[in-house]
């Protein structure tokens, strides 16, 4: 699996062909995290390890992810003030699938790098609706405000480097929704950190797929949490 770029923009962290161009879309709306790197691209090998955690419950994944997540994460985190804040489900989901992925991951980036973690900081206020062939405006509509945060959020979060974990960053709606509320935390610093992330050499192949079907909470046509 190779790495999601050769050179990246530092605000969104999208793969670039040059260090010193300007991401468009970031400028046109620039996203509420400050970075958004992931540890290797999206592929076949990539995807499989993330269905095989999500939908076939091989929890030992999350290791196998973690480990190849924590230099990232020690670059993005610097001063030791991050917290890593996973995606959270809504409990519906939770419930039914047991386990919340992200979390587990979290768990992992925690026991490998030390970097605290808070699985409760973040809520997911609301279920939303599937993401799958929906269009860019109507993925933002339908995970704007999904997210809350906790009653003491602010306590634990002002001034810190909250680091949001999730396993595939594709259209990146959930992130943002996410990173929005966290930012009314008082956090000094939001970011983001993804298991594989969709690039532009991964859509090149002849490997044709969905886009927004590869959101992190998608789970075919059903609600999801």
């Amino acid at each position: 699996m190779a790495p999601p770029a050769r050179a990246v923009r530092s605000r969104c962290s999208a793969a670039l062909p040059d260090s010193e161009m300007q991401c468009g879309a970031c400028l046109a709306s620039p996203p509420p995290f400050d970075g958004a790197p992931a540890a290797v691209a999206y592929g076949p090998a990539a995807r499989t390890v993330a269905l095989r955690l999500k939908y076939g419950r091989r929890l030992g994944h999350a290791r196998l992810m973690a480990r190849l997540m924590a230099r990232p994460l020690e670059q993005l985190a610097g001063d030791g003030q991050a917290l890593l804040v996973p995606v959270p489900l809504h409990r519906w989901r939770l419930w039914s699938r047991g386990f919340n992925q992200a979390a587990l991951v979290a768990d992992e980036l925690t026991r490998l790098t030390g970097t605290a973690h808070d699985h409760h900081l973040l809520l997911r206020a609301r279920p939303t609706a599937s993401l799958r062939g929906k269009t860019r405006r109507e993925r933002e509509r339908i995970v704007a405000g999904a997210f809350a945060l906790a009653d003491d959020a602010r306590a634990k979060a002002a001034g810190r480097h909250l680091i949001l974990i999730d396993d595939v960053h594709a259209s990146g709606a959930t992130l943002r929704a996410a990173a929005r509320a966290l930012r009314r935390s008082g956090a000094a610093r939001v970011s983001a950190l993804s298991w594989a992330r969709v690039v532009p050499e991964a859509l090149m192949t002849s490997n044709i797929f969905d886009f927004a079907s590869l959101d992190s909470d998608i789970n075919d046509q059903m609600m999801t949490g």
